[in-house]
């Protein structure tokens, strides 16, 4: 398990080289560049943070937080201030709950996501991490309104060894997902996984799926717990965070999947969701093999963001 982790981080260390050369770099070149800590240092230490998607919110509350831990611990070189800036990072990024309940009973996982971001990818390398746990479980294909959707989770199905529902192209959603519960039920299955539509462009009629689609759960499957994830694309920054907070608007989102963190310079956007929507990011993905899909832990991820080897 140790050198599972071990493999992890070094994997997520390479996955964020060009995140780190964006926000680390700049940061060593301050941090020994400056022989006081001014306002052009806080200035400097702010136009990094932001300028690696982290946020004007989340990079005020992180300043915020170092300029209190520097004027208590008496702090005059700005060298010094390297591990309080990344303990406030981490500080930044703690949510209220990052529990994976769907791993303990009986289960739904909605997951949601605009197209391109990796939705149905991720939905079939959870099943197939899942399946490796022991578990079963089925697919529901519920987003029937992009093109050959079905067909590319079939594939996933068959690459993680699970059971698919589907339904015709053009096919209500919830009716995909009621039948996909009904099998979950007669087959005894541990997890339903729904892969749904999330078209953010007509948010009404998305609102009014979504609904549904509840509705159905609450009514066909009380018993089940129910959690709902939102894919992201790592790669686009700003607007990942945007799009994470309309899908909170119209789904109560119980994480985020964050996709494509490999070979983007934008991957301080994870630490703007947690900051700013108390969100927990539940999974990442750092490549392209089924085991690239790993669980989020914050403290590791600043740790690899700066390359510090993680103390344990």
């Amino acid at each position: 398990m140790a050198e599972e982790k071990k493999g992890f981080f070094k994997r997520l260390v390479s996955g964020l080289t060009k995140t780190r050369d964006n926000i680390v770099a700049g940061f060593d070149s301050i941090f020994s560049g400056f022989s006081s800590i001014d306002d052009d240092f806080y200035e400097e230490l702010e136009e990094i943070l932001i300028m690696g998607d982290i946020g004007i919110n989340a990079t005020t509350s992180i300043l915020e937080h170092l300029k209190e831990q520097v004027a208590e611990q008496h702090i005059k070189e700005p060298s010094q201030c390297k591990q309080l800036l990344i303990d406030s990072i981490k500080k930044q990024m703690q949510v209220e709950s990052t529990e994976y309940e769907f791993e303990k009973r009986k289960s739904v996982i909605l997951v949601i996501g605009v197209n391109g971001v990796g939705k149905t990818t991720s939905v079939g390398k959870l099943a197939g991490k899942l399946k490796d746990q022991g578990k079963k479980v089925i697919l529901g294909a519920a987003d029937t309104f992009r093109a050959a959707a079905g067909e590319q989770l079939t594939q996933w199905a068959n690459r993680a060894g699970v059971e698919i529902i589907g339904g015709q192209d053009g096919a209500d959603p919830a009716s995909v997902v009621y039948d996909a519960v009904a099998a979950a039920k007669a087959r005894n299955a541990d997890v339903l996984i729904c892969d749904t539509a999330g078209r953010l462009h007509n948010k009404k009629n998305l609102m009014e799926e979504l609904r549904k689609i509840y509705r159905i759960l609450e009514r066909e499957y009380p018993e089940a717990y129910l959690e709902t994830l939102v894919v992201l694309d790592g790669t686009t920054g700003q607007n990942a965070l945007s799009q994470a907070r309309q899908f909170a608007e119209v789904a109560n989102v119980t994480g985020i999947i964050l996709t494509k963190l490999d070979g983007t310079a934008k991957g301080g956007i994870a630490v703007a969701i947690q900051s700013e929507l108390d969100i927990p990011v539940k999974y990442i993905g750092v490549g392209e093999s089924i085991d690239d899909l790993q669980k989020f832990d914050a403290d590791a991820f600043v740790n690899a963001l700066f390359d510090v080897e993680e103390r344990s």
